[in-house]
């Protein structure tokens, strides 16, 4: 049995396959493997240049270096002790300043900084954006006072008290809740009482008197004593003392230790 031709063939004629006949190939594919061409390397260079360009001004040129220091939001300190203390670097590059490290060194040398924010000030600037502890309380030491603020926290000793700040005397030699609450306790529970003491009565307040934990007297003006007792209930307390206040005007003594059944006395 004869093989089949390889060849079509049409109306007797072999019709053999040319170069025409071949399928074209795809578009896409002719430059496949084209060579990258100059964009890619000059856009390479301009990138590699520009940072370290960028890195040049930043820390080699003199563009961006720390020349000024401005200290802002204090009340008692100085810009200049809180400045000396900062040390910031002047002449040195800007981006290279230790913000934190200037932060940390200025909360711990000086304990009235409640709070600091130290920032970079472009081009040639640190800001010092000091925030001061405000004392509430006064431990009387024997001619010196401890300044105590709103977190309980004593953070500066003085010889002249600030005006309006009542002092605070613990009384607590031999009191046995000592066993339970140390005289930190104590301290805490008494800038409790006065955080929750009316404007009206905290203004008239001279000393705060703590003999136990549930013993504390407020000593106001004209000769005036309120017995707080503990530091509980103390919106309670706040309430009815403003009220028998207003309703014995020329008492001497009141009693809100137990809010519920207050006292007033004296004339």
């Amino acid at each position: 049995m004869a093989a089949g031709p390889t060849t079509a063939e049409q109306g007797g004629t072999v019709k053999r396959r040319g170069p025409s006949d071949r399928q074209p190939r795809p578009e896409g594919a002719r430059g496949r493997f084209r060579p990258l061409g100059l964009l890619p390397v000059l856009v390479a260079a301009g990138v590699l240049l520009l940072a370290g360009g960028t890195v040049w001004a930043l820390y080699g040129s003199t563009w961006f270096r720390v020349e000024a220091v401005k200290t802002s939001g204090t009340a008692v300190l100085t810009p200049a002790q809180v400045e000396a203390v900062a040390a910031v670097p002047v002449g040195a590059p800007l981006v290279t300043v230790d913000t934190e490290a200037i932060e940390a060194r200025l909360r711990e040398e000086l304990p009235r900084i409640a709070s600091v924010d130290v920032f970079r000030s472009w081009p040639h600037g640190i800001g010092l954006k000091v925030t001061e502890r405000k004392p509430v309380l006064l431990l009387d030491k024997r001619g010196t006072f401890t300044e105590v603020d709103s977190a309980a926290v004593p953070f500066a000793t003085v010889t002249t008290p600030p005006r309006g700040v009542p002092r605070l005397v613990l009384d607590v030699a031999a009191s046995p809740s000592l066993r339970r609450f140390d005289a930190d306790r104590l301290l805490a529970e008494a800038v409790r009482v006065r955080s929750e003491l009316p404007d009206a009565i905290a203004k008239d307040t001279r000393v705060v008197r703590v003999s136990s934990y549930d013993s504390v007297t407020l000593e106001l003006t004209r000769d005036r004593t309120v017995f707080w007792g503990s530091a509980e209930h103390g919106p309670a307390k706040a309430r009815v003392i403003t009220a028998l206040m207003k309703a014995t005007p020329k008492a001497g003594h009141f009693d809100v230790s137990a809010p519920s059944a207050p006292v007033s006395s004296g004339s």
